[in-house]
């Protein structure tokens, strides 16, 4: 059986990963995102949240996060050669799953109106950042041959 070549792709415009893992993989015509959040790039920035001195959070706006975090996808899909419409399975992980489901699920509606990828959403206790959601998405890309 043939060995599938795996390439490892990063963004010049989604957020540094905090890891060592690059923003997404491709095994064939699937494209594997790691977890992606709402950081800005070039920054430890976090759109709608203020921390206090020690890096707590004191208050958040999960909008203007979820407005971020499917912005960084979109840009991670693109630089690698897919798109938004390419999705086909997004995880997503939130840590307040009782204040911030309702919108976040509103917006997920008016962002996938066209494309609707299989979806999950579970939450948990943190994330390693001071974040209030994460994704986790698989899409599909075309081969070279294709393009």
């Amino acid at each position: 059986m043939a060995t599938e070549k795996k390439e490892l792709l990063n963004s010049s415009k989604a957020p540094e990963p905090v890891g060592l893992y690059p923003h997404a993989r491709r095994v064939g015509n699937l494209l594997f995102l790691s977890g992606v959040g709402p950081r800005e790039r070039g920054s430890k920035n976090i759109p709608g949240v203020e921390l206090d001195e020690n890096g707590n959070i004191i208050s958040y706006d999960i909008e203007k996060q979820c407005h971020s975090v499917f912005q960084n996808v979109k840009y991670i899909l693109e630089d690698a050669g897919s798109s938004w419409d390419s999705l086909v399975d997004v995880t997503v992980f939130l840590t307040n799953m009782q204040d911030d489901f309702s919108t976040y699920n509103r917006l997920y509606a008016e962002y996938f109106k066209e494309n609707q990828p299989c979806r999950t959403t579970v939450e948990i206790n943190k994330l390693p950042t001071p974040i209030a959601i994460e994704l986790k998405c698989i899409a599909t890309i075309e081969s070279p041959s294709q393009s």
